[in-house]
């Protein structure tokens, strides 16, 4: 541990309840849910969630000290508290990027002082902040990833494999044989098949146990059982599977680290866990690379969660950083 860090908080701050909530109307199909919290008059600073399909975590305010920052959450098209539930329409990466525009001039605020996101989060965060670099001040990243071929490769069909094959087995096969020479195309082909919906919600529940299980820096042995009580594992699995079956629709193969010249005057601090599976050491590293006023922070013993301890308290040490700037 550097002498730096020692000057900072590391355990979470109190997590408050939101003091404004509401529902904003984003297309003709999508509603979302959004919330804020902390100091009305702080610094705002907007919470992007991962999945794509997950929703706002109550837990991740914990990040911000509550008298500094105006923290806004908002549960992405699709997800959570948003309506309607997993729908793929209208719902792209370039749709999701206008939605935290759109909240930003609902909450009439000039610029965002810090845009914060993980996994999925990192996704948005660095692609909003290429596209409207001028409304964002600081950019806090965790587990970077950007959407790229090699990275959907890695993950499903020849890299994670290699480090859990045993519950990559169980992934295939959830598959009939015939279709397990691509996961990625077939597990979606059958998520917007006519295949009844229970069938769909066991696919569903088999899609999220592997990405959840090579989460975990050491897997815990309830987690099978709490996925298959989750709600959410329908959005999980039909968002990620339409995202990543189309390249997270950007325009070009590798996009966001070939634009992040955008961003380099944004000051930047990139949080990966050294054996993160899911979003792997060397993305955030070559994004590192390419934003001048960054910082990396490898975490020597985590995998890819904000809740394991190293990243979670390297992540409220980051918050703290940006307080004063």
């Amino acid at each position: 541990m550097n002498q730096e860090s020692e000057n900072y908080r590391k355990t979470p701050f109190e997590i408050k309840e939101p003091f404004k909530s509401g529902f904003l109307k984003v297309s003709e199909i999508h509603t979302i849910y959004w919330e804020v919290s902390g100091n009305p008059e702080g610094k705002p600073a907007i919470i992007i969630h991962g999945g794509p399909g997950s929703q706002s975590n109550p837990n991740n305010r914990g990040f911000f000290n509550p008298e500094i920052y105006m923290i806004v959450q908002f549960d992405q098209r699709g997800c959570g508290k948003s309506t309607p539930f997993a729908v793929t329409e209208e719902n792209t990466t370039q749709d999701l990027i206008k939605d935290i525009e759109t909240i930003r001039d609902l909450l009439k605020l000039e610029v965002w002082h810090t845009v914060f996101g993980g996994s999925w989060g990192s996704t948005l965060a660095i692609y909003y902040a290429e596209t409207y670099p001028q409304k964002v001040k600081h950019l806090i990243l965790r587990g970077i990833f950007t959407g790229g071929q090699k990275e959907m490769d890695f993950f499903y069909q020849n890299g994670t494999n290699w480090i859990f094959p045993d519950y990559y087995e169980s992934f295939c096969n959830a598959l009939p044989e015939v279709k397990r020479n691509n996961l990625l195309h077939n597990y979606h082909q059958l998520f917007n098949s006519d295949v009844n919906e229970e069938t769909k919600k066991q696919l569903a529940i088999e899609w999220t146990k592997y990405e959840s299980a090579i989460s975990y820096f050491k897997v815990p042995d309830n987690f099978q059982k709490e996925i298959e009580e989750d709600q959410s594992v329908l959005s999980i699995a039909k968002l990620e599977s339409h995202y990543f079956a189309n390249g997270c629709f950007f325009e070009k193969e590798n996009q966001l680290i070939q634009d992040a010249h955008l961003i380099s005057h944004i000051p930047t601090i990139i949080v990966n866990g050294r054996y993160d599976i899911v979003t792997p050491l060397k993305v955030a590293w070559d994004l590192h690379k390419q934003i001048k006023n960054s910082q990396l922070v490898i975490v020597p013993d985590a995998g890819h969660l904000a809740s394991e301890p190293g990243i979670k308290e390297q992540l409220i040490i980051a918050t703290q950083k940006f307080e004063k700037n």
